[in-house]
């Protein structure tokens, strides 16, 4: 007797937002969610991040049977649904924070940079929202998936890629059920430390029924300029940004030199460590995360008043005066305390947080500078695919249907090989 179920997917977040996509792919009794990430709006100054109030807001999707009854109030329907995992693909906030809100009895995969990193990064309640009935501290279960290796969820296949992004062990999905092939692609480039890796994921991905793409890169339509076009002043790679940071050393011979990078973006640091010329120094909270997620060692300084660690080695710690002192033999990641600074030095802000003018936190930071007489230098280096970039995924799948998340313009997104759909949030497409 043939089967009547058909491959459903649902869109509760992140469609028209940069981050946040929460999606819903089922078949008969099983279903799968991906990812678990929280819209970033500081401008909205809310009283606080409960579930309510994100739900509210449309922070986070409303979606059934997979929270935590705990916060919902709802029982999940265990007879509707016999098999249900949940998916994440990296270690951004707006595909992670959330997290914790899964029910503890959904398993949730991801790869494994992303699975041995996240303890770490909350370590001190301060990174993911917090648990019911548990410490902010927390962080519940997350299955190491093997690469490639295909994980069984009732009638639903997964299948977890390596990929690229600016977030450590960013990885892509392909989704398999009885009667689809869905390859999702969590957030991409290539022009990071691995297009190779990104190439092996979407020949996996070729000719699938449904891509879902990220496009974060045709967001901003006044703003034409690919990574790779002539007017783009800016590192067009990654190899080129950590180039970029040497040459700054070397053409600052007797000057203070401090950066600061993203907590996640933990290749780049490790590539800047590794080819600078002067000796590099992080923040103790820093060297602590890779301590703590990678088992390795880094120079390292404390602020004043700042609790130690136990795990960092003391013959790598240099005192915070050495480093104000410095004008030549230490690139150092400043934190915060700027009027500390020496005048005229050069700072070096490599997609750190403040992120950018969105954030109120950012010009306060910028001025402080600018008091000290500090040169800003911004090096960055997207983590998204621009829009060419953007045409030559497409271009190597070859989707029979393209559906564009994460970003502002989804209509900008063309597929020339089938349909292309443009979801509402809460949608539900039957493939």
């Amino acid at each position: 007797m043939t089967s009547k179920a058909k491959t459903t997917i649902t869109f509760y977040n992140g469609l028209t937002t940069i981050g946040g996509p929460m999606i819903e792919v089922a078949y008969n009794k099983s279903h799968v969610l991906f990812d678990l990430g929280e819209v970033y709006r500081p401008e909205l100054d809310l009283p606080d991040e409960k579930y309510q109030t994100l739900i509210a807001n449309q922070l986070i999707g409303d979606v059934p049977d997979f929270y935590d009854p705990e916060l919902t109030g709802k029982l999940i329907d265990h007879e509707r649904w016999e098999h249900a995992a949940a998916y994440m693909s990296h270690l951004h906030l707006d595909h992670s924070k959330a997290m914790n809100f899964l029910a503890p009895e959904i398993p949730l995969y991801a790869g494994p940079l992303t699975a041995k990193m996240m303890p770490a990064l909350n370590e001190h309640g301060n990174f993911l929202l917090p648990a019911a009935g548990h410490e902010a501290s927390y962080v519940r279960p997350i299955i190491a998936a093997e690469y490639r290796k295909p994980i069984q969820v009732g009638d639903i296949t997964l299948e977890v890629w390596p990929s690229d992004h600016d977030a450590y062990g960013a990885t892509g999905l392909i989704i398999t059920t009885p009667d689809k092939r869905i390859a999702y692609t969590g957030d991409i480039r290539l022009h990071g430390y691995h297009p190779d890796w990104v190439h092996e994921f979407l020949a996996a991905a070729k000719n699938c029924d449904t891509l879902i793409i990220e496009g974060t890169g045709v967001s901003w339509p006044e703003e034409k300029h690919d990574q790779s076009s002539e007017e783009f002043t800016g590192p067009k790679n990654e190899n080129e940004l950590t180039a970029q940071f040497v040459e700054l050393q070397k053409d600052n011979p007797e000057r203070q030199i401090t950066f600061n990078t993203y907590p996640t973006n933990v290749e780049r640091l490790l590539r800047i460590i590794a080819d600078s010329p002067r000796r590099v120094v992080l923040h103790a909270q820093r060297a602590h995360l890779l301590k703590e997620s990678l088992g390795k060692d880094f120079d390292y300084y404390y602020l004043p008043g700042e609790e130690k660690f136990a795990d960092l080695q003391p013959e790598l710690a240099v005192s915070y005066q050495e480093l104000l002192n410095d004008d030549h033999a230490y690139l150092w990641q400043a934190v915060g305390n700027y009027t500390d600074l020496q005048e005229g030095g050069l700072y070096i802000h490599s997609n750190a947080e403040p992120l950018g003018d969105f954030d109120p936190a950012y010009q306060p930071f910028l001025q402080a500078l600018s008091d000290k007489n500090i040169e800003f230098k911004g090096l960055r280096c997207s983590g998204h695919a621009d829009e060419k970039e953007l045409k030559e995924i497409i271009k190597e799948v070859q989707p029979a249907n393209l559906i564009p998340v994460h970003t502002l313009h989804p209509e900008l997104e063309e597929n020339p090989f089938g349909e292309r759909i443009l979801p509402k949030r809460n949608q539900t497409i039957t493939l």
